[in-house]
This record gives structure tokens, C-alpha cells and sequence, in this order.
């Protein structure tokens, strides 16, 4: 049994996308640490990794579709790691489509980091958004996704710029294509066969992530990007 540790007693993470993948590894990773608010859409989905780790509570919501709910008084570091994936070419790719990956992708995001800024302006805290290598290039079929996180790269970037006078850190951590659940179903769907071998460990991600916020307050990873070391 992990031995819990007093809210209170540490420094504050939200981890949105918590309950699996690279948002999994990153309230792991995070955990030896601070306590974090794991970020999920149903309260069973983050009770495992809750209840894994020395400090922590969920953090429930769909962010697509509902209000934020309430946040600390301080938070020290957030991090945007709910996504959603979306492949098509652009002939093929409908309004909805387009309106349903841009509201997870970008506005819940604009939405969660507004209503958290407060909080970070009170702790000089950070923001690292998780985005993609698709957020650096775009590829055939990939229009929606990418432009969704070219335009978190935006948001970031803008909002470094607009938080340097309150303190706050902004960072873009862009992972290449990583082993998930999300990332099986992709290549499902291109009809590939899937070997672990060539995607990034989430805890990869995470160690980057943990990289990003211990760097000491005078300095900010504004962006880095990690792939995977085998490439087909």
C-alpha cells in the first residue's frame, strides 16, 4: 500500500488525460513529488491512479463539453495532456469532425489555462502543454490533428510571452509518436502491424516532462521534442 502523504505538504499538479497513457506516466513521475490532481473524465477512470500514488485526489470533468471545476488557491504546475486523435484527408473530414478535435485539442485547453492562471500567477508556476510532432509538421491524412496542435503551439507561445511579467512558465513538449492505446487504434486503422519497438515509452515522455519543471525558476524549455530513438 503507498503510504499517503497530507495535501498541503507539497507542491500542486494537474495532470489533465491522467487516468492512461502519457498522462498516466507523467501523475506517476510527478507524484514522487507533488500532489497531483489526476485529470479524467469519470471518477473510476482516475481512482486507480489516485489511489496508487502518496498524494493525490481526482480531478473530474469533461472539459470538451462541461465547466471547469474548481481549482486550488495555488497551483504550481499544469499540464495538458487530454487529447484527441483524428486522421482524414481534408476533402473527406466533415465541420463536426473539425469542431470536435479543436474543442479538446485547443479550446478546453484555452479554457482550463484561464481559469487556472490565478492560481499559477500566485505559485509562479508552469505550464507544460503535451503537443505532438504534428504540431511541428503536418503529413497527408493527418490536417485535423496537426492543425489542432499547430494552433496549441500557438496558444502556448502567445501565452509565454503575455505570463513572463506574472512569472508564470510556459513549455511545449512535442513527443513523437509514443505507445498508447491511442496510438495502437491509429495504426490499426492504417492497417499497419504494431511493434512497440519503434514508439517511445510513456515514461520517456514523463521524464522530460520532469526535466521541464525542476529546471530552476530563471530559466524556461519554451519547446523540446522527443522521438523515438528506432525509426522505420
Amino acid at each position: 500500500m503507498t503510504e499517503r502523504i497530507e495535501p498541503g505538504a507539497r507542491p500542486v499538479a494537474l495532470v489533465t488525460g491522467g487516468s492512461r497513457g502519457i498522462g498516466r506516466a507523467i501523475a506517476e513521475e510527478l507524484g514522487r513529488t507533488h500532489h497531483v490532481l489526476v485529470g479524467g473524465r469519470t471518477a473510476e477512470a482516475v481512482a486507480p491512479v489516485v489511489a496508487a500514488l502518496a498524494s493525490a485526489e481526482p480531478f473530474v470533468a469533461d472539459l470538451a463539453t462541461g465547466p471547469v471545476p474548481a481549482l486550488p488557491e495555488r497551483l504550481d504546475v499544469l499540464v495538458h495532456s487530454a487529447g484527441v486523435d483524428s486522421s482524414g484527408r481534408v476533402a473527406d473530414v466533415d465541420r463536426g469532425e473539425w469542431e470536435r478535435v479543436l474543442g479538446v485539442n485547443v479550446v478546453a485547453v484555452a479554457d482550463l489555462t484561464r481559469a487556472a492562471l490565478p492560481a499559477l500567477r500566485a505559485a509562479q508556476g508552469i505550464v507544460v502543454a503535451i503537443n505532438s510532432g504534428a504540431g511541428l509538421r503536418a503529413a497527408p491524412g493527418g490536417s485535423v490533428y496537426a492543425a489542432s496542435k499547430f494552433a496549441l503551439r500557438a496558444l502556448t507561445d502567445a501565452l509565454r510571452e503575455e505570463e513572463r511579467g506574472n512569472g508564470v512558465r510556459v513549455a511545449s513538449v512535442h513527443p513523437g509518436r509514443t505507445d498508447s492505446d491511442m496510438q495502437r487504434a491509429k495504426v490499426a486503422g492504417e492497417g499497419d502491424d504494431y511493434d512497440p519497438r519503434y514508439y517511445l515509452d510513456p515514461a520517456s515522455v514523463a521524464a522530460v516532462v520532469r526535466t521541464v519543471v525542476d529546471l530552476p525558476p530563471g530559466g524556461t524549455v519554451e519547446s523540446v521534442s522527443v522521438r523515438p530513438t528506432r525509426i522505420r
